[in-house]
């Protein structure tokens, strides 16, 4: 089958998305089976309003910063679809003559793709569909890991390294610190900070994850715990979590498109600053309060050269499976070892990818569930690469 291409990106930017476009782009510009290649302005959103990028147009040397720069290019959206949307949609292939359709994107995206493919064939309309995955949270079911979280993992751990130094110097005046970091329904960017960890006094002391349920008596045990042994302590929390009762402890009530909850500044409300407070109220203690939000997201200076080139090389297998006419796929990472590192590209059924989250496996946690094992540790360690490492004065004479 031969006709044009869109290509889109939706959901949150990450340090990599850029560099899967490129991908993309390039795969799809040398293949004799697509002809012109659009991009979609502002996702499904802008393709509604004929907002397209000819991407014959952009100078070479635009597509080559592709993969160097971070951010969504085209625009991002999180429109989600309705039934009275696909009508036009189909008017917009029709009219641009668009055969291979491809997103760049987590769950919501992959649904998206799913039922725009979906929707064509009831419509007698060949339409090959294919995912790209993108998300930082690390939480897209069938992949070993998404292109953007081994950067902002990274992002992550040298914002927990560092103000771990400043915690630890400054326990005279400052207590404790708590580090929130973004992951609504799986705790893989705040575990990941595990590995700033060094010697044992240095942060993090605790992770909370939202794989396992809140519990406040326990926290402050385990802070009192940390405390007592090294006279501060360091929090990594992850903004999704919630009470046994599935209350969440950010107390935050706010709702997206999609109907997931919106946590941080979006929501009016922080898992980190409630854990803040119960820590002030039960010890008297003065602490600290740090919270990134998006910006690891797209945190270039600190982007992983492993991830861009993962994330590049999965733009281009989307293509090459849209070649082969493999559709209603998303591309996916299996790792084959280790050491040395070793990863291969596969494919998950979209409609799958849609419909699952991937948390983090109970065997990656300790049994206190309030900091990572060892087995963790192996998985994320090759993704992330070399690491600083901090000087400290000897004991006191």
């Amino acid at each position: 089958m031969k006709g044009n291409c869109i290509i889109g990106q939706s959901g949150g930017p990450t340090s990599v998305i850029n560099s899967s476009l490129a991908g993309v782009v390039k795969a799809a510009m040398k293949s004799e089976k697509i002809g012109e290649v659009f991009g979609m302005n502002y996702g499904i959103e802008g393709f509604m309003k004929e907002w397209l990028i000819d991407f014959g147009k952009q100078p070479k040397e635009v597509i080559k910063g592709l993969r160097k720069t971070p951010g969504s290019a085209l625009g991002s959206s999180r429109h989600k679809l309705k039934d009275e949307d696909f009508p036009r949609i189909m008017e917009v292939l029709k009219k641009h003559d668009i055969h291979y359709f491809f997103l760049i994107g987590g769950n919501d995206t992959m649904d998206t793709i799913n039922r725009v493919e979906a929707y064509c064939k009831t419509q007698g309309y060949e339409l090959i569909g294919v995912g790209i995955p993108k998300t930082v949270d690390n939480d897209l079911f069938g992949t070993d890991h998404t292109p953007g979280f081994p950067s902002a993992a990274k992002s992550n751990i040298l914002n927990v390294m560092q103000g771990g130094v400043l915690a630890r110097d400054m326990k005279k005046v400052d207590q404790f610190v708590v580090y929130q970091t973004i992951g609504r329904d799986a705790g893989w960017l705040g575990a990941a900070t595990a590995i700033a960890k060094h010697n044992e006094e240095d942060a993090p002391h605790l992770i909370y994850c939202p794989e396992f349920a809140f519990d406040r008596d326990k926290f402050l045990r385990d802070v009192d715990g940390v405390y007592k042994r090294y006279g501060w302590v360091s929090v990594v929390c992850g903004e999704g979590l919630k009470y046994s009762d599935g209350t969440a402890v950010s107390a935050s009530l706010t709702k997206d498109k999609f109907n997931n909850t919106e946590f941080g500044a979006m929501g009016g409300a922080s898992v980190g600053l409630n854990l803040h407070k119960m820590i002030s109220q039960e010890f008297g203690f003065r602490g600290e309060f740090q919270i990134t939000e998006s910006l690891i997201m797209s945190d270039f200076v600190n982007a992983v050269e492993l991830d861009l080139d993962e994330a590049y090389h999965a733009g281009k297998e989307a293509v090459r499976l849209a070649e082969n006419g493999e559709s209603g796929f998303m591309v996916t990472l299996e790792r084959v070892k280790n050491i040395p590192y070793e990863c291969r590209f596969g494919k998950a059924l979209l409609k799958d990818v849609a419909v699952h989250a991937k948390p983090m496996p109970k065997e990656y946690f300790n049994a206190e569930g309030n900091f990572v094992s060892n087995a963790f540790l192996d998985y994320i360690r090759p993704l992330i690469g070399k690491l600083p490492e901090f000087t400290r004065l000897h004991a006191k004479i």
